[in-house]
């Protein structure tokens, strides 16, 4: 008997195991059509409401469905008006009922939940100060939209969704597709409702809210582009945003298919995951490529707008089956947003992205660390750089003409619908009527890269060549190569090879260095003069005016180094240097401000009633309500003249439990470091006393490390 009542309870394991894992494939057994959802986002409680409904229908006989809900609580689910039988595992919620084949049905859920992730409150527990950010956005990338949302976590589960969001009044919401209604549901409480026209995957679903104006432009389709920013940063629209028009354009001229959506919308937002993220018609980016004029030669928007862009239709409008034909996804947004800077800043900039990219590569490689493009597990440089790379040889292999066409009938045939690499593979070789086999086996199948077929397309542009005949001049004496240096700083200087002319007179002080870094501060071009500023060691006394000039040049970089460099060399001039930057912030980081004030601090000329004044600004900007990049580098220039106050302290700790990966990760080196002192312990010690719960725990725990 216990041998029977084990084989029965074998069985029912089984079947029970075997009914879960064939709900992978839920995507072909029920066919969702359309999700209507009202979302009230509550910020100061870090709280999401929802009542979601879905229309579906069953293409076989069924016994149960599931809808992806990470730790969510439902207070009512109804099937076609009724009560119905489910279960909850706190990752999806299981409809157990009898569904008919060819049967249409309306689930509709009511939830609430405190999501850990995919959305992110910003600042909405923070002291009172108007020049905070006070945000809310999402980031979904791959399958998190379940954290918020009741929906799929399957990106081949395409629906169509209309979003509508209730939040506090006073601030702008943002989400995919057309705003057809605002209107208030109470005096303090407005309600935003959103409607597609598509399907799209649930990853591509986004929100985001706060005190947001709009600049509107239109392309020349008529597509209105409605570009986001704090009102804080009226004067940096047009730099943040510039080319973004002509970008659109060339996009719809080049692939020649039009825009698969409604309206394309540009929000940024404080300590964002990433650089940006193409949610479906609605691209949100890091607020770090808010810039200034001065800033975008340095740090511009340009490449993440058009990447994010051409993801519209490579991602959004096609989305692939999975993690092998990622590559698709990326590979041919960073190609196409290559070929728009090549519209925008010319062929030899191009050929600059493509050599760049091929150098690391080609170093990847070589180290026995390449990756195949079909590797679902690959790199983000295998996927984005390499997959251009393979693109730009397979239109070289196949004719632009054909290349384009493929492209077109690709997109057109697979429209909203899912995709793999055959798919498109199939477009290329019946346009081309060529055999592929072997582009497949170089740039798809082979983990090295291909090195010299890449140098030979390379060699396609002279400037390449040129740059070329250069480089390896480097560990070259400079009196045997002047003239070679000569000429590359010739007047117009090509400033990738005016950059790396100055870059090998490095560490070298002799007479015709002198010479020849004269001739490169006479070119004027503000590349070639920031190379000055990076890699010069030591200012040679000759050159000590021109590289003062520097303070002046357009570019954030070079005022940085050249502030650092002129108070080491010549400190006694400190005054002279402090007085032509005073007043500069540099990027969101405030990096040539906060080397500013810690120079001040540290120059016997500045009095003590200014030196408090200075460290009180410098230790303010670690704070918690202060974009990250910006923190960070606060902490570093006090962990140098070693600093910190209880509250910078504190906030590094914050900072080692931050939502963003690299500034939790650099929080906690720095506080493992500082962990190893023991003044510092004893601090943390003393500090522990004020805190809550979970940052009690979290320091106890380092505290015993």
């Amino acid at each position: 008997m216990k041998q029977i009542l084990l084989l029965l309870s074998l069985v029912f394991y089984f079947a029970g195991y075997a009914q879960y894992d064939s709900s992978l494939d839920q995507s072909e057994k029920v066919n969702f059509l359309q999700i209507f959802a009202e979302v009230s986002i509550l910020p100061k409680s870090k709280t999401v409401r929802g009542e979601v409904s879905f229309q579906f229908e069953s293409l076989e006989q069924l016994d149960s469905i599931f809808i992806d809900a990470k730790d969510m609580d439902f207070s009512e689910v109804l099937l076609n008006g009724k009560k119905v039988a489910y279960t909850n595992d706190r990752s999806r919620i299981w409809i157990k009922t009898a569904f008919s084949s060819k049967k249409e049905y309306l689930l509709q859920l009511k939830y609430v939940a405190q999501p850990k992730q995919t959305m992110y409150f910003i600042n909405w527990n923070a002291p009172k100060d108007p020049n905070l950010s006070k945000q809310v956005w999402t980031q979904g990338q791959g399958k998190n939209t379940s954290h918020w949302l009741p929906s799929f976590d399957d990106m081949t589960e395409k629906v169509i969704f209309n979003l509508t969001f209730n939040f506090v009044k006073g601030y702008q919401v943002i989400a995919n597709g057309e705003l057809i209604r605002e209107s208030a549901v109470n005096d303090s409480i407005v309600q935003w409702e959103f409607k597609m026209e598509k399907p799209m995957s649930s990853y591509l679903v986004a929100v985001a809210a706060g005190n947001y104006s709009k600049k509107t432009i239109e392309s020349n389709t008529n597509v209105p582009i409605e570009l986001y920013f704090e009102p804080k940063d009226s004067l940096k629209v047009e730099p943040t945003y510039r080319y973004s028009k002509q970008i659109f354009d060339y996009f719809e001229k080049e692939i020649e298919v039009a825009y698969p959506w409604k309206n394309y919308k540009q929000i940024p937002v404080q300590d964002f995951l990433y650089s940006g993220m193409e949610n479906t018609g609605t691209t949100i980016f890091a607020d770090s490529f808010v810039i200034d004029s001065t800033a975008f030669i340095d740090q511009n928007y340009v490449f993440v707008n058009a990447h994010e862009l051409a993801h519209q239709w490579f991602g959004n409008m096609i989305t692939e089956t999975n993690g092998k034909h990622h590559w698709l996804h990326e590979g041919f947004a960073t190609y196409y947003a290559w070929l728009a800077e090549k519209e925008l800043f010319g062929e030899d900039y191009f050929y600059w992205k493509l050599y760049e990219s091929a150098e690391q590569l080609k170093e990847l490689s070589d180290s026995g660390k390449g990756e195949s493009l079909l590797n679902p597990k690959a790199s983000s440089l295998t996927y984005y750089q390499k997959g251009a790379w393979a693109l730009h040889i397979l239109k070289r292999l196949i004719g632009e003409d054909n290349f384009k066409q493929s492209v077109k009938n690709y997109l057109l045939k697979n429209a909203y619908s899912n995709v793999t690499k055959e798919d498109f593979l199939r477009e290329v070789e019946e346009t081309s009527k060529m055999d592929l086999s072997a582009w497949q086996k170089d740039w798809l199948q082979q983990s090295a890269f291909q090195g010299t077929e890449a140098l030979a397309s390379l060699k396609r542009s002279g400037f390449i060549t040129n740059y070329m005949e250069l480089a390896p001049l480097r560990e070259t004496p400079v009196s045997v190569k002047k003239e070679y240096l000569a000429k590359a700083l010739d007047f117009p200087v090509n400033e990738y090879i005016g950059q790396e002319a100055v870059f090998q007179l490095s560490g070298d002080s002799s007479q015709e260095s002198i010479a020849l870094y004269k001739k490169a501060f006479e070119t004027n071009n503000t590349l070639v003069r920031q190379a000055i500023a990076v890699s010069i060691e030591e200012i040679p006394a000759q050159l000590k005016a021109d590289f003062i000039e520097l303070l002046e040049d357009e570019s954030y970089i070079t005022k940085e180094n050249t502030l650092l460099k002129l108070w080491m060399q010549f400190p006694e001039e400190t005054e002279l240097y402090l007085s032509k930057t005073q007043g500069i912030q540099g990027f969101q980081n405030k990096n040539v401000r906060l080397l500013w004030l810690v120079i001040s601090l540290v120059s016997p000329e500045i009095a003590s009633e200014e030196k408090e004044k200075y460290f009180n600004e410098l230790s303010g900007y670690t704070s918690a309500s202060l974009p990250f990049g910006l923190r960070q580098n606060a902490f570093g220039y006090l962990f140098q003249i070693n600093a910190f106050t209880d509250q910078n302290l504190l906030d590094l700790m914050e900072g080692a439990q931050h939502h963003n990966s690299r500034f939790r990760s650099y929080c906690n080196s720095l506080l493992d470091r500082l962990l190893k002192e023991e003044e510092y312990r004893v601090k943390y010690v003393a500090l522990s006393n004020t805190m809550e719960k979970p940052d009690l725990e979290f320091i106890t725990k380092r505290l015993q490390n």
